[in-house]
């Protein structure tokens, strides 16, 4: 049986109580709140809605970064979170970008990924850690924080499965893509003497509900163009040769002002050719009728993707909440009573 997370971009504070508590109540197991400073509000005010709002769905950051924010303002602000939740706080931590282009920086290099994760772990459990010939600790951490690694390319899979306590993927989930990520989290595990098993892994995937497939995927165009943008600059080699070019040109116009934006002048412009679009709604999306949907989740899961974290930009999120609940997830509690 799928388990589900939720996703959101906090855009206005006062939709994050409502969306979290619906968000609990449909039965999600965990949610995030995206962190980019130029196109949400503040992902750890946001945070801290949720948490007083609800009691028992997980929360945190999908994801944050080591750049726009120090690494230490980035424990406290979690233990300050899990203290408020109850010990429901978890990270995901990423290379940064949108928040990072935004800002004219680049991305994180895997190292600087490594010592983030090693040093969240540290912090949050108490810990003190070295750095610049500095000891820096936070005095309220109580728990160590789990760390979820955003990870899209092998060598970022493979650090995940050696060190990080799960993994957040975002290249895809065609059966091809699942293979190869869950080889590369594997092998990372074993490099450590570690197992698969002992990784909570979340596949991030762009979804959507609608009464047509072609609405579902349209509503989604947006984010679509932000997955191609960004997975493609670390997995190149699996994009097909006839779409090459395509993705090219969309990551060459890529606004990251405008990422996961809605409106029309948005980056979901950039998907003007029907077989790009598809192609990207395939690899990426669970998008279309309750029907469509049901059956992607289940092809997500015969490929090895058993816990999907939903992304609900949508036009209407809580209507995406609300119908994903009623119409997709009874599915899958139906079947499991069988």
């Amino acid at each position: 049986m799928p388990r589900f997370g939720l996703c959101l971009l906090p855009e206005h504070i006062g939709d994050c109580a409502p969306l979290a508590r619906q968000a609990e109540a449909a039965g999600f197991e965990l949610l995030g709140f995206v962190d980019s400073q130029n196109i949400a509000c503040d992902v750890h005010v946001a945070l801290t809605v949720a948490a007083l709002s609800t009691t028992t769905i997980r929360l945190g950051p999908t994801v944050t970064n080591p750049l726009t924010r120090h690494i230490v303002v980035t424990a406290n602000a979690l233990a300050s979170v899990d203290e408020l939740s109850g010990g429901r706080a978890f990270v995901g931590l990423g290379s940064a970008d949108s928040a990072a282009f935004t800002l004219a920086m680049r991305p994180a290099p895997l190292a600087a990924m490594e010592q983030g994760v090693r040093d969240l772990q540290t912090l949050t459990a108490g810990g003190v850690v070295g750095r610049d010939a500095q000891r820096l600790w936070v005095k309220t951490a109580r728990r160590r924080v789990p760390v979820y690694l955003a990870a899209d390319g092998p060598r970022t899979r493979q650090l995940a499965g050696r060190i990080a306590d799960g993994a957040i993927l975002g290249s895809g989930i065609s059966p091809e893509e699942v293979a190869r990520c869950l080889d590369d989290l594997a092998t990372g595990a074993k490099a450590a003497r570690r197992r698969l098993e002992d990784l909570d892994v979340w596949w991030l995937v762009k979804a959507n509900i609608a009464d047509t497939r072609e609405q579902a995927v349209d509503e989604l165009a947006m984010a679509l163009a932000a997955s191609a943008n960004r997975a493609f600059r670390v997995v190149r080699d699996t994009v097909p040769a006839h779409l090459a070019p395509a993705i090219a040109e969309l990551q060459r116009r890529y606004d990251p002002h405008l990422h996961e934006s809605l409106a029309p002048e948005g980056n979901g412009r950039l998907l003007d050719r029907p077989e790009l679009t598809d192609y990207l709604a395939e690899r990426f999306a669970v998008a279309g009728t309750p029907e469509d949907c049901a059956t992607q989740v289940e092809r997500a899961v015969a490929a090895g993707a058993t816990q999907l974290l939903l992304t609900g930009i949508t036009p209407d999120p809580r209507r995406f909440v609300g119908r994903w609940a009623t119409e997709v997830m009874p599915r899958f509690t139906a079947a499991a009573r069988r």
